[in-house]
């Protein structure tokens, strides 16, 4: 804190300016003496700043409890009776904290704190406009849409018109100007000097200005920041107690619950809201929070003031002039105090356009367009809940507003649940066609009927997985739903059923198999070449996008332990990224697999070609070959070891073939070596046909089929040319 305290003394300065009548009209329009607002000020700054871990929040008397507090004191009858409310509601603050209640503020959505961020940024252009043209009729505390005076937030724009005050509109106009550009000058260095409060000096010496040269723009009294007269020899008049003698009286007790739990709210909302536009990004602790807003209330009753919450206000305020640490907030405390006892001749020279032009950049930077626009650009159901909260707090206050956010979310959340609460994975395998259902981390009661509803509505004869291996938490409803569909729908529609990973509330349910997907001795003669080769396409496809189906290894072992039926043999090249099972999907038993370098081809691999097609009943030979081949490199290079000329001299064929013939490879680019790998891949068929009258003829009669395939290692795609 002393590191940084250029930079918080000038924030501290602009906030107090500030808060000073904001404290003061929130204590008018919650019908206490406009004392106690000043108290409840200081108290936020100084112990509440002091005792919470917050860096950016600034606590004070909150506009969004004048209404409550008004009513409390009426219910009541009387200020003294309202503090002893105060004083439990502080102790009821300070217990939320013991029992950890702060978690509440981590289930508020993210679009709905920003709604509120841009609401109240709204709310203070609406309100500082007329400030900034010298009207100022109603009090400067008042956030509400209705105000005390009768009228509202609209109704007092439309009466501007009629009231501008050229002094004034030239104060905050200048004001603006200065916000708005200060940043992109060379003084923006001077840390002790933040463009806020050169604008209070501002507004202060034109209106000196125009006093004493230009009368006609001269400000009057009743638009100059206005604190109440004390004196120090009559200090007991300005102090309320509270009335402890009645703190057994139920209403009290209720009063004092009621403004814990908006207060609690409120505080917790706005430290959420806080910490999104702190440019640091730092977290305030709620639990801490609400116990630094217990003891601060505690003091406040005890004092003579009114309820206190985090402020979004002056905390925005806070941030916007560059504070560092909570000492910005504790030396507004300060001043506030000092402002009552030494300095009201000098603050009530400064105009409130001075402040309002403050308050309207301030609202600018909340409510921007760049936020609408990221909003909107995440869809309506980012969208929507954040314009619905920021239309309800600008028409009814903050706390409701919040409410009315959070109630829109939640019908959204139970729709896209309703909607969306499973993804759906049709996949057509040599086994036939496969529904699977991936459920979601949480499975809830909202989550039955749609569950149900597409259960219910599977084919007879279908084959279906339901899948729960990354549920967490599956509702007793949802499992009682599974168990009917297991027990009772799925055999009388003869739906094959496996259900993997399902938990109960607790322990963990063995999975139930039916079937499992291998290829049986009578589906693999009733394919042909072409729907196996359908079939390697579509599993590549499932490897690309990443949505392997379930192959229940340990039962294809058991399944396949006495025989197998493969419906595809494949020559590749021995390069350790080009699997052959994993690139197309495959379990166990479906395809066989020849390895050999630069796949080529020898008596011995047409040998094993006819042993899978005749003995094993194969369908489709398919010859692949795959980018960044290494055999077809080492072709290019001199090597004298025997062994090795007998993979690379059929290698050169292709090479010659494709004009590259004394080359080296260097002189060759990727394009080049694709075409020389494909030519070779197409030799190695040629010497299957001519070296195989068997497979030859079994081709011609369309038994088996023989393509050639390309497989690209950065896609993962393979490419099939029959």
């Amino acid at each position: 804190m002393i590191q940084n305290f250029k930079k918080d003394f000038g924030a501290s300065i602009v906030v107090f300016l500030v808060a000073l009548p904001l404290c003061l009209g929130v204590a008018l329009a919650s019908g206490a003496p406009a004392f106690s607002g000043i108290v409840s000020g200081i108290v936020g700054g100084i112990i509440v700043g002091l005792l919470s871990q917050s860096q950016t929040s600034v606590s004070g008397p909150a506009a969004g409890l004048a209404a409550v507090v008004f009513s409390t004191i009426s219910s009541l009858g009387s200020f003294e009776l309202f503090l002893t409310a105060l004083i439990i509601s502080g102790c009821f603050q300070v217990l939320l904290s013991w029992l950890k209640a702060g978690f509440i503020a981590d289930f508020v959505p993210s679009n709905v704190i920003k709604g509120l961020l841009a609401a109240i940024g709204i709310i203070l252009i609406l309100k500082q406009l007329p400030h900034a043209v010298g009207f100022d009729k109603d009090p400067e505390g008042d956030f509400g849409f209705f105000q005390s005076d009768g009228a509202n937030t609209f109704s007092e724009l439309f009466n501007i018109f009629r009231f501008f005050k050229p002094g004034a509109i030239i104060i905050s106009g200048l004001s603006l100007l200065i916000l708005i550009f200060w940043p992109k000058t060379i003084f923006s260095k001077i840390k002790f000097l933040p463009a806020s409060l050169l604008v209070v000096l501002l507004g202060v010496g034109l209106n000196y200005v125009f006093q004493q040269w230009m009368p006609s723009l001269a400000i009057e009294s009743t638009h100059l920041v206005s604190l109440p007269y004390f004196e120090m020899g009559n200090i007991q008049s300005y102090f309320h107690g509270p009335s402890v003698a009645h703190w057994q009286n139920p209403h009290v007790w209720m009063a004092g619950l009621t403004i814990a739990i908006i207060a609690s709210l409120e505080t917790l909302l706005n430290i959420e809201a806080v910490d999104k536009i702190d440019p640091l990004k730092r977290i305030s602790p709620p639990n801490r929070e609400l116990f630094a807003q217990g003891v601060g209330n505690i003091c406040s009753g005890l004092l003579g003031g009114i309820p206190i919450t985090s402020v979004i206000v002056r905390s925005s305020v806070n941030i916007s002039t560059h504070n560092q640490t909570k000492m910005s907030t504790i030396l507004h405390g300060l001043f506030l105090l000092l402002s009552i006892l030494l300095l009201s001749p000098i603050l009530s020279l400064i105009p409130l356009a001075s402040l309002a032009a403050i308050l309207l950049y301030t609202g600018y930077k909340l409510a921007n367009i760049g936020l609408f626009k990221e909003m909107y650009r995440k869809g309506w159901v980012q969208f929507t809940p954040f314009i619905v909260t920021i239309l309800a707090i600008i028409f009814t206050d903050l706390l409701i507003g919040i409410l009315v956010g959070l109630a829109v979310g939640i019908v959204f959340l139970m729709r896209s649940n309703y909607q969306n609460p499973f993804v759906r994975e049709d996949s057509k395998l040599h086994i036939g066609d496969v529904v699977k259902l991936v459920l979601p981390n949480q499975v809830s009661f909202l989550n039955k009927a749609t569950i149900k509803e597409t259960l219910w509505s599977v084919p007879e004869q279908s084959k279906l997985v339901i899948d729960a291996s990354f549920s967490d938490y599956i509702d007793a409803d949802i499992l009682e739903l599974i168990e009917d569909f297991k027990t009772v729908v799925a055999p009388q529609k003869n739906i094959q059923l496996n259900i993997l990973g399902l938990k109960d509330a607790t322990l963990f349910v063995q999975d139930h198999i039916q079937f499992v997907n291998i290829l049986d001795k009578a589906t693999q003669q009733k394919l042909q070449a072409k729907e196996v080769l359908e079939l390697l396409q579509l599993g590549n496809e499932r490897f690309i996008q990443g949505k392997w189906t379930d192959k229940y290894y340990l039962h294809q072992v058991n399944a396949t332990a006495v025989g197998q039926n493969p419906m595809a043999v494949i020559v590749g090249c021995i390069d350790s990224r080009t699997s052959p099972e994993i690139l197309f999907d495959a379990g166990i038993g479906d395809i066989l697999t020849v390895r050999i370098a630069g796949n080529i081809i020898s008596p011995e691999i047409i040998g094993s070609l006819e042993i899978a097609v005749e003995k094993l009943g194969a369908k489709l030979i398919v010859v692949k070959g795959h980018s960044s081949c290494g055999a077809v490199a080492s072709s290019f290079k001199q090597d004298d070891k025997v062994n090795t000329l007998s993979v690379t001299a059929k290698i050169n064929r292709a090479i010659v073939q494709c004009g590259c013939s004394g080359k080296s490879l260097s002189d060759v680019d990727d394009h080049t070596i694709m075409q020389i790998t494909k030519q070779n891949v197409h030799n190695s068929i040629t010497d299957i046909l001519e070296n195989s009258p068997y497979l030859k003829q079994k081709i011609e009669q369309n038994e088996i089929g023989i393509v050639s395939a390309y497989h690209d290692l950065q896609t993962g795609k393979v490419h099939f040319n029959a």
